[in-house]
């Protein structure tokens, strides 16, 4: 049963990679328009933060952005790294002046923890860059394995959470731990505070249907000129960074540039990747409560959008915040 929030300030569109969520961003825009209301558009998908990374991310294309203001797009060069405390201050205040000029802010990604970030009540604990070096040189010289062995020693219980591969999480959780005492384990809370009221609208669509959506995605992003992207990026340094070079796809891609896989297996271990994100995304997109769940596979997008806003009552943003 979805919980009433009152009169929400924010809307957010969240769900798993191939779910339709920048397309519903656009139709939920158009509808609101309709009403003669405006409606902004901020970007809560990690990967889309990078200029350059447009193909194998999916990103709207300039065009499509120029519809409706789009804000937290190609904020960042492939060689920076992007952080969810950075993020989460940066995403809010563009909610508060969104609203503060009478129109509706529009949060539409599927990157989890930054959603989460923004939504809930979260509170990052500061960073050290000597320690969080450190923690990197280890990582990149020995991997995740010992790194994760110390921070099951230190908290069982985060590390059950974050999982033995995800190497950037367990050096975060073991720089807080440093600093503070106590690692982050980086999930949901087990009774997340909102930090406005949210209309959250959760899309799926059945198992089946989402592999063969993603599995064609995969197909269509190297007939696109994947390949020509990411040898661009790799101009641009990608290898330097942590997060870029970690984007599903881009990896693949260079290593059929440097001949280390053929295409096809290129084009499978992407499609392998990428239906195993989409599994962590649908399990992380579950436990939200008071979402507006809808298939995009029983409906359509403009069905959705019909649903969720079926008229202009209730529908007037806030700016007190």
């Amino acid at each position: 049963m979805v919980r009433d929030l009152g009169n929400p300030r924010l809307i957010a569109v969240v769900g798993a990679t191939g779910t339709g969520k920048s397309d519903l961003s656009l139709e939920l825009a158009r509808r609101l328009a309709g009403y003669g209301q405006r409606a902004e558009i901020i970007n809560v998908d990690a990967m889309q933060f990078y200029r350059g990374m447009d193909i194998g991310t999916a990103k709207l294309s300039v065009a499509e952005r120029s519809e409706f203001p789009h804000h937290l797009f190609d904020i960042l060069d492939p060689h920076e790294d992007a952080a969810v405390a950075h993020y989460q201050p940066e995403a809010r205040g563009i909610i508060r002046d969104v609203l503060d000029r009478g129109a509706w802010p529009i949060l539409v990604g599927g990157s989890g923890l930054y959603v989460s970030s923004v939504l809930f009540d979260f509170e990052f604990p500061g960073q050290d860059p000597e320690i969080r070096a450190r923690l990197e040189a280890e990582l990149s010289a020995q991997g995740p394995g010992m790194l994760f062995r110390r921070l099951r020693d230190l908290s069982p219980e985060a590390a059950e959470k974050i999982g033995p591969h995800n190497g950037r999480r367990i050096v975060r959780a073991l720089e807080v731990a440093e600093i503070t005492g106590e690692p982050i384990a980086g999930t949901l809370p087990d009774e997340p505070v909102w930090w406005t009221p949210t209309l959250l609208i959760s899309l799926t669509a059945p198992r089946e249907d989402l592999v063969a959506r993603l599995d064609a995605r995969v197909t269509r992003m190297w007939e696109a000129g994947l390949i020509a992207e990411a040898a661009g990026l790799l101009e641009a340094g990608i290898d330097a960074g942590i997060t870029a070079r970690r984007a599903i796809g881009y990896g693949q891609a260079a290593a059929q540039i440097r001949g280390e896989m053929t295409e096809a297996e290129a084009i499978e271990d992407t499609r392998r990747l990428t239906r195993r994100y989409a599994r962590r995304q649908v399990s992380w997109f579950k436990r939200y409560q008071g979402a507006h769940v809808f298939d995009t596979v029983a409906e359509t997008l403009p069905e959705i959008a019909e649903h969720i806003l079926p008229s202009a009552e209730h529908f007037v943003p806030s700016a007190e915040h």
